[in-house]
């Protein structure tokens, strides 16, 4: 492992006339391959303090999904499988092979659809603390789903507060929960109302059926319930941990890159 910052080049790729997705690159050329893909509302930047206690050996890809951090879309669709063509697009521009893919939150979503999408060339998904909130995943019926969007088109900046502090367990820094709060209700309009949409109609079960990688999810504990477990310990390889709150990647960088060194490349 190494503390020292990494040299990142920051490149981008264009997908056809609608999108230009933006990401960090670092680490030699030969890999392993590590893609990155950050939570709704938040950015790549999310990652820039794990990226420098992974290994130096490894190719690090860290995403700005569409219209997240210094990506731009002007595109219609706003589903998770096509947040996952926007990794698969970058995947693409540095000839990636092999990869494991890990994302957090929403980014735990992605990073199953980019497995479906890719059987060839994911060989593990990893989910920082996503896929296990069974108020988010999986699909919610039409009439949950509804009001679930309609809370973030009444008040958004509240929904969004609701969100940060259901993800945050006792103890909680407030000046913490305030910061993500902030962050997260700046996301560009309308893609952030309309992939908030997309995650919560998104049918995790039936992406599931389609994705033969191992999928690990790193949940805090928490914030997990017997109920989740129990549903998907068949499937998911539920790690529970103690390293702050949703937003763990952030408050223990090096620590969630142990945990990531440790995926099967």
């Amino acid at each position: 492992m190494t503390t020292a910052s990494r040299i990142k080049k920051h490149r981008q790729v264009q997908r056809s006339d609608h999108t230009t997705i933006r990401y960090t690159a670092s680490g030699p050329t030969g890999g392993p391959f590590l893609a990155l893909i950050h939570g709704w509302a938040c950015d790549r930047g999310d990652f820039d303090a794990v990226t420098d206690h992974l290994p130096e050996d490894h190719r690090v890809l860290a995403i700005d999904l569409a219209e997240h951090g210094e990506s731009r879309s002007t595109r219609e669709v706003w589903t998770m499988e096509e947040f996952a063509r926007d990794v698969a697009a970058v995947l693409e521009a540095e000839s990636v092979d092999t990869a494991v893919v890990a994302g957090h939150s929403l980014g735990g979503a992605v990073a199953v659809e980019v497995g479906r999408l890719l059987p060839d060339t994911v060989s593990q998904v990893v989910a920082l603390d996503a896929l296990h909130y069974l108020s988010l995943f999986p699909a919610l019926s039409e009439e949950q789903a509804e009001a679930t969007v309609r809370a973030f088109r009444t008040d958004f900046a509240a929904a969004v507060r609701g969100l940060v502090e259901g993800g945050s367990p006792a103890g909680t820094d407030p000046a913490l929960k305030d910061a993500y709060a902030e962050k997260m209700a700046a996301v560009r309009q309308p893609a952030g109302l309309r992939a908030i949409e997309g995650l919560v109609r998104w049918d995790m079960d039936a992406a599931l059926r389609e994705t033969r990688q191992p999928i690990t999810v790193f949940a805090i504990r928490d914030l997990v319930t017997r109920e989740a477990i129990d549903r998907y310990r068949d499937r998911l390889d539920i790690v529970l941990i103690d390293l702050g709150s949703h937003h763990f990647p952030v408050e223990a960088p090096e620590e969630t890159a142990k945990l990531l060194s440790g995926a099967r490349f």
